[in-house]
């Protein structure tokens, strides 16, 4: 048995939508999958859990132990970008002040559940225990270094790390080139 759902379970699972050569472990949990959407060349890993407004580009990998939290505010990863292993990604987050309760068996009445839209830009690059907090946008090709909070946006093309995260330096853009050339060689396999 393949650790991956098969053309027919793709289909059977309900997303909003989904793309070609898309695998995603039998282990991955999904909520709202009809307000998830999926493009082209996608892997997701075991014991993703994925919730919420989500759109997915093409050419994208969410390694093992991921979680993406877009409730109504969304999370949207745009192409070439990834996400290492055991990162989180909170599109909504509770009042942690104390003038209000919080989790998610706590009325509504008693809470203030704040966020805002994550963007994930094409190509940026997410290191291993990353947490993302919402109504943040990390720019294109800008990647960030493991165990790091991401509570700012992310500038294009930097490297970024610590707690809270911060630039370090430029990164390359040599990956747009690089870019070309795979979408070339693709389009010419087809």
């Amino acid at each position: 048995m393949n650790s991956f759902f098969s053309e027919n379970e793709l289909l059977k699972l309900g997303l909003k939508k989904y793309g070609k050569n898309v695998k995603i472990s039998r282990n991955a949990q999904f909520y709202g999958k009809e307000n998830i959407s999926i493009g082209d060349n996608v892997r997701i890993d075991d014991f993703c859990i994925l919730s919420g407004n989500i759109i997915i580009g093409s050419n994208i990998h969410i390694a093992a132990g991921t979680f993406l939290y877009g409730g109504d505010a969304g999370i949207e990863m745009k192409d070439f970008s990834c996400l290492s292993s055991r990162c989180v990604v909170y599109a909504l987050t509770d009042d942690y002040s104390g003038e209000y309760m919080a989790n998610s068996v706590i009325p509504e009445k008693y809470k203030n559940v704040t966020g805002g839209k994550v963007e994930i830009g094409r190509h940026a690059l997410i290191g291993t225990g990353c947490t993302i907090l919402p109504n943040v946008k990390i720019g294109e090709g800008a990647s960030v270094g493991a165990m790091s909070l991401i509570r700012n946006d992310i500038e294009e093309f930097t490297i970024n790390v610590g707690i809270p995260c911060k630039k370090i330096k430029n990164r390359s853009k040599k990956l747009l080139e690089l870019e070309k050339e795979y979408i070339k060689e693709d389009n010419e396999e087809k």
